[in-house]
């Protein structure tokens, strides 16, 4: 089995390589292409990802490459992690948005906005050198933002499904509070990506029983405190909103206090150039500690388990992917991309069935959704105007003013990236 990681440079790689490593006889890789086009960062990664193979005694090759087209031939699937623009064009997302007093974030509002422009045009590219060299390989796009790329890939005609840690995070979370192991938690997870509520907590399998109530009565304030939410908004929603809510359910406050310190951007390029320094230690075997501060924790572990499950392994049949709703929120079109729990397997994901849901959480959703059609039309085909109908119709804009303001400011920041701009 051959798999390709386009963004292999990227500081996150030692986290996924460990999980190859330790899983590899859930998915038994033999050759990993690393491919970047950042060759000092590369040879790095590159160099530590062999050494963590070589202590945990898995017998696969890692290579690198700068050349796309021939880092995914013959892959089976090909991982996409990119950051269109760095942590330079993150700290601009970051930070701009609140000269508008709108929040500045990587994923969701003007800054999501400005990232969805910037990288859907790089990975649809991506995606048609792989289609060329290898047309039955599938993509795992863990490239945000992730609803809007993974549709892009989808209405392209690529065999895409998407994958984010949110829900991951959460199920090894309740696993430690209850005390069971990871596998015997199933979330029921529903919404967006970066937009999502579990509804459940469910021992056992889908239909187990749901032991959320329980969970909130007796680590509510440690479930609160890592939303950084109140705890009596968690009490009364009677459900575990993604921390990504605090964007909608504080943006006010969420604004003053990011207005009072570095970005998270700033913070992380000064990770990011601590973690390359160890990594070039040749005497470093394994991830270091640090690079959990870095963000995207078991993220190799959910990408293990649905590349095997898409590859025909040993993955778990149940998993919270990114893909088409094909009908299972009736008020979204079929080709909207949810993020909800589904089965997966060689021929791909399909989402479990949802009960109806409070329309707290489906307008929110439908709103965000039809952003998010906007965006990707913007991103697409380009125009001042299609940013413009974005921005008005995100709720953390919504305004005319804030609209008109942040759509200058977007174009001004990222004119490199935009090819009609």
């Amino acid at each position: 089995m051959k798999l390709a990681v386009v963004g292999g440079g990227s500081t996150y790689t030692p986290e996924l390589i460990d999980g190859f490593a330790r899983l590899r006889d859930t998915l038994p890789v033999e050759e990993l292409v690393l491919v970047d086009p950042a060759a000092d960062r590369l040879e790095l990664v590159g160099g530590l990802a062999r050494r963590i193979f070589a202590k945990q005694g898995h017998p696969g090759r890692i290579t690198t490459t700068d050349d796309v087209d021939a880092g995914v031939d013959g892959a089976d699937a090909v991982l996409l992690q990119l950051r269109v623009g760095g942590q330079a064009a993150r700290n601009q997302d970051e930070t701009w948005p609140l000269e508008c007093g709108c929040v500045g974030q990587e994923t969701t509002g003007a800054g999501g906005l400005a990232k969805a422009l910037r990288t859907v045009p790089v990975v649809l590219d991506i995606a048609e050198r792989v289609r060329r060299t290898n047309p039955d390989a599938w993509i795992i796009d863990f490239t945000n933002p992730v609803g809007i790329v993974t549709r892009a890939l989808l209405q392209a005609g690529h065999k895409a499904v998407g994958l984010c840690n949110v829900a991951i995070g959460f199920q090894r979370k309740f696993a430690r509070l209850l005390d069971v192991a990871p596998g015997e938690i199933h979330l029921d997870h529903v919404g967006l990506n970066h937009l999502s509520w579990e509804l459940g907590v469910r021992l056992g399998g889908p239909d187990g029983e749901n032991v959320l109530p329980r969970l909130l009565a007796e680590h509510g304030d440690a479930i609160a405190g890592d939303l950084r939410m109140p705890r009596q908004i968690v009490d009364r929603l009677g459900v575990v909103p993604s921390y990504y809510l605090r964007y909608f359910y504080a943006h006010d406050e969420v604004v003053r206090e990011l207005g009072t310190k570095p970005s998270r951007a700033a913070e992380v390029a000064a990770m990011e150039k601590e973690l390359l320094a160890m990594y070039g230690d040749p005497a470093l075997e394994e991830k270091p500690e640090l690079l959990a501060r870095r963000g995207g924790a078991f993220y190799s572990e959910a990408a293990v388990d649905l590349a095997a499950s898409l590859l025909g392994g040993g993955g778990p049949p149940v998993q919270v992917v990114n893909t088409y709703n094909n009908g299972t929120l009736p008020f979204l079109p079929d080709d909207a991309v949810i993020e909800t729990q589904a089965r997966v397997d060689g021929t791909g994901a399909t989402p479990l069935a949802v009960p109806a849901l409070d329309p707290l959480y489906a307008g929110l959703i439908a709103n965000v959704t039809a952003y998010e059609d906007l965006a990707l039309e913007a991103a697409l085909r380009g125009g001042r105007d299609r940013v413009f109908k974005a921005l008005l119709s995100h709720p953390l804009v919504g305004q005319f003013e804030y609209a008109e303001a942040l759509t200058d400011r977007l174009i001004a920041h990222n004119r490199e990236h935009l090819a009609w701009a």
